[in-house]
């Protein structure tokens, strides 16, 4: 049926984010983010907005600053944070990251998946499919995207390279994160 109006139907697209979180900025605990969508709305307006564990009461009506984490940097999982204001993702739309393996050029890549499948993997890309294909361009603004990946959180996760250098933030700009799998050595 969806075909025949001319759209899609959705494929599954595998990613590397297993958990969203986001860290209080009082606190400073990670709580759990319920959706991808939601972990969206939070970040794009992290700035304007800053997280607190109160606003988790959406979906976590009995939590507050005084419960544990509901998850600890323990080694167990690679963890990696999107920069602020990355712009939620529109409708129809797939933001997808996908992890690199360790000692890569880069931590991971970021793709946009269109209604019709079709994954890009540029500005360029994404600007010319716009172009191409006006019937998924209706409400949609080259400025809603970004292929900003997100950066690592392990301190001992190293590129091969760097093309300029990159400083820890530590006066809480970047509360929004994503939480990631390692990949399989096997």
């Amino acid at each position: 049926m969806e075909q025949e109006q001319g759209i899609a139907s959705a494929k599954k697209v595998w990613e590397s984010v297993k958990y969203y979180t986001v860290k209080c900025a009082e606190c400073s605990k990670w709580r759990l983010i319920p959706s991808k969508e939601k972990y969206e709305e939070i970040r794009e307006k992290i700035e304007e907005h800053l997280f607190v564990c109160e606003t988790a009461r959406e979906w976590r009506p009995d939590i507050s600053c005084k419960d544990e984490s509901d998850v600890k940097q323990d080694g167990t999982m690679r963890w990696a944070m999107d920069k602020p204001r990355i712009p939620q993702t529109p409708s129809g739309w797939q933001r997808i990251l996908r992890i690199r393996a360790e000692g890569g050029t880069k931590f991971f890549d970021v793709y946009y998946v269109a209604p019709s499948n079709k994954r890009m993997r540029s500005m360029v890309e994404l600007s010319r499919y716009i172009d191409e294909h006006p019937e998924y361009a209706q409400g949609v603004n080259i400025s809603q995207f970004s292929f900003q990946p997100p950066v690592p959180l392990d301190e001992k996760y190293s590129a091969k390279r760097r093309a300029c250098s990159t400083t820890d933030d530590t006066n809480g700009t970047y509360h929004a994160s994503t939480n990631v799998d390692a990949p399989s050595q096997n």
